[in-house]
């Protein structure tokens, strides 16, 4: 079987969504496949049960690691990974668009600058109904003007945690959230990590997808799996996807093609695609498709005061830049160690598979009941040797080689400090991994020069005409905040761009 479209886009999380939200409307036909369904809203959304214990919505793909095999936490369905995403929109900071020395090296600086992507990023905060404060956060960037919404105000449990972070000097600020707070969301207690039942939750879902839909040139196919991209004869066109859709195989022509599947399943389609002329994978003349994978280096702290429970609900309201660029209790010197911000509430079922087996339930509930959740995150550096391999059964191959690690330790420990100051004297600590590759980005790199780089400032690859990628596998560098905002700001400014294209050629 065989179709053709003008456009296609593969993937529906923030970068395909914003691609195809900005071609809605144009005399294109755009096609967006997805390989996984629409999330059902039911009441398993928000049973922490079923989302941490029973797994319900997590992949059950096997990838591996070496020898070691693993189930990622990777979720296929229209909006990507923003359907359980805590959604923490930040803006990444000026200086992280330029080469900065960490501890363990260079961060690589970006081809383009934050002043290219600000007026893009106050559009993706209109369209996710970000709500936030300027102003407060020291290293904040210069903006345009301020949220068109206000922050999402702090649980008493918080504010108090708030006035004692200043009261040590800090400058601590309202993180920054997609949520309809005061419309669809109810504060349900289940947000981060969850699917929102009510809707209320900005995904790309929500605010990209379903407005792209509503023009009449925007199809959306689900459970349509790409398993490679063909091209013709020269090798500089892609001239149509082999797609599984629904158990039926089928190519999709297409004169345009946007590659948004997340950065490690965009880095295996391109080297599942290799060809004779092409024997390393499409995009890739310059060997860096599937490598300097990133992640970031993040742990989750649990703070804890005996005689205090912790009802909040909401807690994402509250986070700490003050350490971002440097060691703030040396005045800004040394290296730069990160950000923390708040986690969603810990439950009874998510601590389960935390922590040992033998441990009993009465003290997880505890521990649930009682704790305060954060956590510290650090920058991971590109390596060559950090690599996305497709495996032959369709699973795929992860390597993460660790980087900026005595920093991120030092940052737990001062996180750690200054939480206790706050009035929780003890803090219990446990580091993510690669199992849980929520942050992933860095496999198809932009840059200047196509010797070094995937793809061109536009997320253009040098080797082919008509193949771009937009999702968070072009960042050269991961910075130390969470990378929604900056994928839907990078995928809003390549979407006007190719808007800009079709319709020069269309005249």
């Amino acid at each position: 079987m065989s179709e053709s479209c003008d456009v296609l886009v593969i993937g529906s999380g923030v970068g395909g969504g914003a691609i195809a939200r900005q071609l809605a409307g144009t005399g294109a036909k755009v096609l967006i496949v997805e390989r996984g369904p629409v999330l059902p809203r039911e009441p398993q959304n928000s049973d922490p049960e079923a989302v941490f214990v029973d797994l319900r919505y997590r992949s059950n793909e096997t990838w591996t690691s070496g020898e070691r095999r693993f189930r990622p936490g990777q979720y296929y369905y229209v909006g990507g990974h923003t359907k359980f995403y805590g959604t923490a929109m930040f803006r990444f900071r000026a200086l992280d668009f330029e080469a900065r020395e960490l501890e363990d090296g260079v961060s690589p600086a970006w081809p383009i600058r934050y002043a290219d992507l600000e007026p893009w990023y106050a559009l993706a905060e209109r369209l996710f109904g970000v709500r936030g404060q300027s102003g407060l956060d020291p290293t904040e960037p210069p903006r345009s003007g301020p949220y068109d919404h206000p922050p999402i105000p702090h649980e008493p449990v918080l504010a108090e945690i708030e006035a004692r972070l200043k009261a040590q000097g800090l400058h601590p600020f309202p993180m920054p959230a997609a949520v309809d707070y005061g419309g669809l969301c109810r504060r349900c207690g289940t947000c981060d990590a969850f699917p929102c039942q009510f809707g209320a939750k900005g995904d790309a879902e929500r605010c990209l997808v379903r407005p792209a839909l509503l023009q009449p040139n925007v199809e959306l196919r689900t459970e349509s799996f790409v398993e490679r991209l063909v091209t013709d004869a020269s090798g500089r066109r892609i001239e149509a996807a082999e797609v599984i859709e629904q158990g039926v195989r089928k190519r999709i022509r297409a004169g345009l093609f946007v590659v948004s599947a997340g950065a490690i399943n965009s880095a295996a389609l391109l080297l599942r695609s290799a060809t004779d002329r092409h024997p390393r994978g499409l995009a890739n003349s310059s060997d860096v498709v599937g490598r300097y994978f990133m992640n970031h280096n993040c742990t989750g702290l649990m703070a804890l005061h005996p005689a205090r429970r912790n009802p909040t609900r909401f807690p994402k309201t509250l986070s700490i830049n003050d350490y971002y660029f440097g060691d703030a209790d040396s005045g800004g010197k040394g290296p730069p160690l990160g950000n923390l911000q708040l986690l969603g509430k810990l439950s009874e079922p998510i601590l389960r598979g935390a922590m040992p087996a033998w441990t009993p339930r009465a003290l997880r509930t505890w521990l649930a009941e009682h704790s305060v959740d954060w956590y510290v995150m650090s920058e991971d550096l590109p390596h060559h040797e950090s690599t996305v391999r497709p495996n032959p059964d369709g699973g795929v191959d992860l390597r993460w080689h660790r980087t900026n690690m005595n920093a991120h330790r030092q940052w737990v420990r001062k996180a750690s400090g200054i939480i206790r100051r706050s009035g929780y004297p003890i803090v219990l600590t446990k580091p993510f991994t690669m199992d849980t590759p929520s942050h992933q980005c860095g496999t198809v790199r932009f840059g200047d020069d196509p010797r070094t780089s995937a793809l061109d400032p536009h997320c253009k690859a040098w080797d082919h005409d008509n193949l771009y990628v937009v999702d968070a596998s072009f960042f050269p560098s991961s910075g130390a905040l969470n990378p929604a905002l900056t994928i839907a700001a990078q995928a809003l400014r390549v979407g006007h761009h190719l808007r800009t294209n079709l319709k020069a050629a269309s005249s």
